[in-house]
């Protein structure tokens, strides 16, 4: 569970904001659970995370200064006998224990080395250079990714051996020529990077939970 960010978009460490009541992260953690063996939460050097009786991880810890960084450090708390890991953004506190359930299960059902939710692009896309549009992007194609992305263990550690950069593990495995497959993500899975997307999230909460 990487929680590792700093917030510098949101104006703080967006990952530990209340969400109805609880930790952003508490919610991530225990969506996890449901498929997981354990959960190791990567947090930030600076020490904004709450006490860790309150985000519910077995583990906790501190991350570097980029995410491909912190995932490495989770990694290096995982158990050497486990056959899948998932990597999962804590800021996404509304991922669902199906969609946590259905990336694991696309990694065991074999034939891919990685398993991650997308949804289709609905915006018409354009490329700009400065305020200027240069072109209309064919999204033909083209999905958004969230997380929980799930991975053949061995293949992930081997990914991230070589301490390469990447906006997300998929990417790194791609880079190797790893197949990666995709399930149907869900539309409520935000992402938490702004205070509008929190006040989001809660409307959501709120729906579900009433």
């Amino acid at each position: 569970m990487v929680a590792g960010g700093t917030g510098r978009r949101f104006g703080g460490a967006k990952q530990f904001s209340l969400l109805g009541g609880r930790p952003v992260a508490a919610w991530s953690v225990t969506a996890a659970r449901s498929v997981a063996d354990g959960v190791v939460l990567v947090v930030p050097a600076d020490g904004e995370a709450p006490g860790t009786d309150r985000l519910g991880a077995d583990h906790t810890v501190i991350g570097g200064d980029t995410r491909a960084e912190s995932v490495r450090a989770g990694l290096a708390s995982v158990p050497d006998d486990a056959s899948v890991i998932v990597v999962h953004d804590a800021a996404r506190p509304l991922a669902s224990p199906s969609l946590f359930g259905a990336v694991v299960a696309r990694v065991r059902a074999g034939g891919a080395a990685g398993a991650i939710p997308v949804l289709a692009v609905g915006d018409t896309l354009k490329r700009v250079s400065g305020d200027s549009v240069v072109a209309t992007v064919d999204r033909e194609g083209l999905v958004s990714v969230q997380t929980p992305q799930a991975f053949e263990a061995r293949a992930l550690r081997d990914a991230h051996a070589g301490g390469a950069e990447a906006t997300d593990d998929a990417g790194l495995l791609e880079e190797r020529g790893m197949t990666v497959c995709t399930v149907p993500g869900e539309a409520r899975n935000v992402k938490i990077t702004r205070p509008d997307d929190l006040e989001l999230a809660e409307l959501y909460l709120s729906a579900v939970h009433g």
